[in-house]
């Protein structure tokens, strides 16, 4: 039987997926700075394309760790229920997930051990 997957497995956990959703945690959390200076001072140019870039940085992380969350986390299921729970919290659940729980997982490092040898 043929298995189809929209997003396969070095989608996620490869060491190229690995910099990307890192790189755009920590991009989406300029999201929170750029929404409280739009708030405060108003819509200038530059912060309105900074915040076009944390909104797709955020995006993508969020994406990410769902796939991860739902697909590859092996702890226990009250944690996954948990970190479910705190990602509905835009810009830091999913990144604090991201340097938490799936930059030091199993299966990330593993995939760095593969491809050192």
């Amino acid at each position: 039987m043929v298995k189809y997957e929209l997003i396969n497995r070095e989608m996620i956990v490869s060491p190229t997926a690995r910099s990307v959703y890192r790189i755009s945690a920590i991009v989406s959390l300029t999201l929170c700075f750029s929404l409280a200076w739009i708030m405060i001072n108003g819509p200038g140019l530059f912060f309105r394309q900074i915040l076009f870039v944390g909104v797709v940085a955020t995006a993508i992380t969020v994406t990410g760790m769902e796939v991860f969350l739902f697909r590859f986390d092996d702890s226990a299921g009250w944690k996954q229920i948990l970190w479910f729970g705190l990602m509905i919290f835009m810009p830091l659940g999913p990144a604090l997930y991201c340097f938490v729980v799936y930059s030091p997982s199993k299966i990330i490092q593993g995939e760095y051990a593969d491809r050192a040898n």
